[in-house]
């Protein structure tokens, strides 16, 4: 059986929870989770990919066991999310990688290979959109909260954050 260490490093004042398993030196794949769960999701992953790959798995910003900054001290865009990815990647040594991207992961792991695609050396997308055209209607709420982030539009986000919403997901 791989072991899966659960490390915790601090960027940039974020302490940020992952998962690790692999030689160091085998082809690193970095693996970006989705929403409402955390690098927990793939605890069962992990050690399949472990003997041929160097896998390290994040909770995001305000995910699983990372911080969740107070949202005066940190705004939680895609851009300032991938940002402090960005810089947990240059943290922990990971120069050149493969990215598996899921749900919120999506958004986050194009940005990087955007911003630094010398870097990227494969990228596998599941559930993932990359374009605001492709959004469902379900995503109406959230778009108005990104477009007016008001008390009114971020109460109407708390129904993702049920019981039932999570386990329909």
């Amino acid at each position: 059986m791989t072991k899966v260490a659960c490390r915790r490093i601090t960027v940039d004042r974020i302490e940020i929870f992952y998962r690790e398993a692999g030689r160091s030196n085998a082809p690193a794949l970095l693996l970006l989770h989705g929403f409402p769960t955390a690098s927990h999701m793939f605890r069962d992953l992990i050690p399949q990919l472990a003997n041929r790959f160097h896998v390290v798995a994040p909770d995001l910003p305000g995910f699983g066991q990372s911080d969740m900054p107070e949202r005066t001290k940190f705004s939680y865009t895609f851009d300032n999310i991938a940002g402090t990815i960005e810089r947990f990647t240059e943290v922990i040594g990971l120069d050149r990688f493969a990215i598996y991207v899921f749900d919120y992961g999506v958004p986050t792991g194009f940005r990087l290979a955007m911003r630094y695609p010398e870097r990227i050396t494969a990228i596998i997308s599941q559930n993932g959109n990359a374009y605001v055209e492709g959004l469902s209607d379900g995503w109406n709420p959230i778009c108005a909260y990104w477009r007016d982030p008001s008390e009114v539009n971020r109460t109407a986000l708390r129904a993702f954050l049920s019981p039932e919403t999570t386990v329909w997901q």
